[in-house]
């Protein structure tokens, strides 16, 4: 597996990480040994480089990548989240926000007994809190790092303005935001440009569309209750219907690389940036080597012109939530 370094931090990780929320939450049920072997089997795959958060949960994502990866211990990546609002259960995105410094501290302490580690390679703010300032957030981790308890500090869907503030009080080592073929806001809205201008790295989620872009999704594809997806707005019949053209343009390219249409999706994210690391997720060990096979995959410049043009004349159907 190749590396790449997340912006000037000096983070080096795979050049692919693991997104780790859908093998514990927000999908069908999974055997937590199962996950186990397949965490384990992506680090002897080369995968260094790995995501979680407090929320997916709440808590069994970071107790679960932490029992698989304990093994590994100075020798992988994990990163995890802070920023949601607790109640009696604990985090979830229907309570609130919550950045305040003293919450910060008490999510990191928590997320180090779960996760079975020293310190947290990677600390990311979930989401913004309009009532807290990025001033506060960033101090706040600032004086983790400074304790040894993190090491780097990390925003994920914030503002330009919002990084900026972040970053003048602790560098920001890396942005994760939603970015894909077919989601390309923060290539308008500056985001990408001020991450390119501070020398931050590039971490995208939902880099296949949430399973979409890997062409293996149609009308007659059905979701469980528990599946994120069965609430979303671009996996309704009438959207993936429209948004078949998307997987067809992959297709296409893909022919010329000997390629699914998942593997152009993820080398088209990797050509566009050096310290660019998407982390898709996926619960089985065959998908988990398609992906990687993406990271060999050298897109042409007539292919990256092909997929713009192609893109800027697709009407992507349906929200991204």
């Amino acid at each position: 597996m190749k590396t790449r370094k997340l912006g000037n931090s000096n983070l080096e990780v795979s050049a692919l990480g693991l997104g780790c929320m859908r093998m514990s939450f927000g999908d069908t049920p999974t055997d937590k040994q199962e996950m186990i072997t397949l965490l384990r089997q992506s680090v002897e795959r080369g995968v260094t480089f790995f995501d979680t958060a407090e929320v997916y949960g709440p808590f069994t994502n970071e107790l679960l990548v932490g029992e698989a990866l304990e093994p590994f211990k100075g020798q992988v990546v994990i990163a995890t989240k802070f920023g949601f609002k607790h109640d009696e259960n604990g985090p979830h995105p229907r309570v609130g926000l919550d950045s305040r410094p003293e919450q910060i501290k008490r999510v990191a302490d928590e997320s180090l007994k779960r996760l079975r580690v020293d310190v947290i390679d990677l600390f990311y703010q979930h989401r913004p809190d309009p009532n807290v300032p990025m001033e506060d957030v960033a101090g706040a981790v600032q004086e983790l790092i400074q304790a040894g308890k993190v090491k780097h500090f990390g925003l994920s869907e914030a503002s330009a303005e919002q990084i900026r503030q972040a970053h003048a009080v602790q560098p920001v080592a890396a942005l994760q935001s939603e970015y894909s073929i077919w989601w390309t806001e923060i290539e308008q809205n500056d985001v990408l440009a001020t991450v390119e201008e501070l020398g931050i790295g590039l971490v995208p989620y939902s880099p296949l569309g949430r399973g979409f872009l890997t062409g293996k999704i149609t009308t007659e594809t059905t979701y469980d209750s528990s599946d994120i997806r069965s609430r979303n707005p671009r996996f309704t019949a009438e959207a993936i219907t429209a948004n078949q053209a998307v997987v067809d343009l992959l297709a296409r390219i893909g022919q010329n690389h000997d390629a699914t249409p998942g593997q152009i999706a993820l080398a088209w994210l990797l050509a566009q940036k050096p310290w660019i690391v998407p982390i898709p997720g996926t619960r089985k060990l065959h998908r988990l080597d398609e992906n990687n096979g993406a990271v060999d995959i050298e897109l042409t410049a007539d292919d990256l012109s092909e997929i713009r043009a192609a893109m800027a004349n697709i009407n992507v159907v349906g929200h991204r939530y």
